[in-house]
């Protein structure tokens, strides 16, 4: 697949609402977000900057400038947009943060707060839990380094303020601009603990890269998924429904009250077995599926790979039955086909079924769905 966006693609993502920014319609997750700073404000007596920032970044700001390794997987065309070899798209709102921190010309230690949020964008798998296009807040308190940091009680606080109940898991997890990185996770209506977020003490080397004294100054960084905490808060199954057109869930989607169900189809789904390159992963399944039906990609409640076989594994048949190539594999993929407020018929699904076999099916032979 071409790795760099071309400017339909671009275009595209751009114009995409962001559901973080009131000036664009008024959302759910605005009101979440004015939940944390007023707690931020509350808590640590400070002044809180909330800062938009261009979705479209250079690499170095989006990774180096933040201490990603030059060869981190996170770099990878499979998982980021790039423009060029030198722009993207960014993939955390993390990347304003070495502008900002840089921005103040006074280094003395004090309070200092950000808060800033928008879109992201990656290359992601499809199922109710992921999208393309996330929403993400990226919360930093810079403070002297005379002042304790309890930084579990910190995170706790900050999610207790939109989750408040909701079961808690933070466990370790290293990033490349914290010190003693942990994974924020809440367990939902199924039982199931949902990652929401990371969080860690503001490393160091990233303050001295700035222009800070790190014996001086240290602070806190935690980063959220905005899409999953109004998931967790509401207890919407699925995260299609945040951009949902239907009158009955767009009426929802402006406060914070408990979600209630409106008419759920039941699921079809359809088992494809393809032929693809050795490199396809999930992740770069749903960014081709995407970019192919992007007007019936929210028809796929899911998209799951449920087993690869290498072509070496294959018998003669199977692999003149896939028109299977030299550095190909043999993929079982199965699509889970609800659209969020109509039903969908069979003829439908099975055409849906064609366009996404064509799209990611690259044997010489083709297998057609019949209506």
């Amino acid at each position: 697949m071409n790795t760099l966006l071309n400017a339909q693609q671009l275009a595209a993502a751009l114009s995409l609402r962001d559901l973080s920014d009131p000036d664009q319609g008024p959302h759910a997750i605005q009101l979440l977000l004015d939940a944390i700073a007023a707690h931020l404000t509350h808590t640590y007596q400070a002044p809180l900057q909330r800062l938009p920032a261009s979705p479209l970044v250079a690499v170095k700001q989006n990774y180096d400038a933040l201490g990603y390794p030059p060869d981190g997987p996170a770099r990878e065309s499979r998982y980021s947009r790039y423009l060029s070899s030198d722009w993207m798209l960014r993939t955390q709102t993390s990347a304003l943060v070495p502008t900002w921190l840089k921005s103040w010309p006074d280094k003395t230690p004090r309070r200092l707060m950000l808060l800033t949020h928008g879109l992201v964008y990656r290359r992601d798998s499809i199922d109710r839990l992921h999208c393309a296009e996330p929403h993400q807040a990226d919360i930093w308190v810079l403070l002297p380094a005379s002042d304790t940091i309890d930084l579990r009680r910190a995170v706790t606080d900050v999610l207790q303020t939109v989750l408040p109940e909701r079961a808690l898991s933070l466990c370790h997890s290293p990033h490349p601009y914290t010190r003693d990185g942990i994974q924020l996770d809440a367990l939902s209506d199924k039982g199931e603990l949902v990652e929401i977020g990371e969080a860690g003490i503001i490393d160091p080397d990233l303050l001295a890269r700035c222009g800070w004294n790190p014996d001086e100054v240290t602070g806190i960084a935690i980063g959220l998924g905005l899409d999953r905490l109004l998931m967790l808060r509401k207890g919407l199954p699925d995260i299609r429904l945040l951009r949902n057109g239907d009158p009955r869930v767009m009426q929802q989607m402006l406060t914070l009250d408990p979600w209630k169900p409106v008419s759920w189809q039941p699921a079809i789904e359809r088992d494809l077995s393809i032929a693809t390159d050795n490199a396809m992963d999930a992740e770069t399944l749903g960014d081709v599926i995407r970019q192919a039906l992007p007007e019936q990609v929210d028809w796929l409640e899911a998209v799951r790979v449920l087993s690869e076989t290498p072509a070496a594994q294959l018998p003669e048949q199977a692999i003149e039955r896939l028109g299977l190539t030299t550095g190909q594999k043999n993929v079982l993929v199965r699509l889970t086909i609800r659209h969020p407020t109509r039903s969908v018929t069979q003829a439908e699904a099975n055409a849906l079924r064609n366009r996404v076999y064509q799209a990611i099916h690259q044997g010489k032979v083709m297998a057609w769905a019949e209506d």
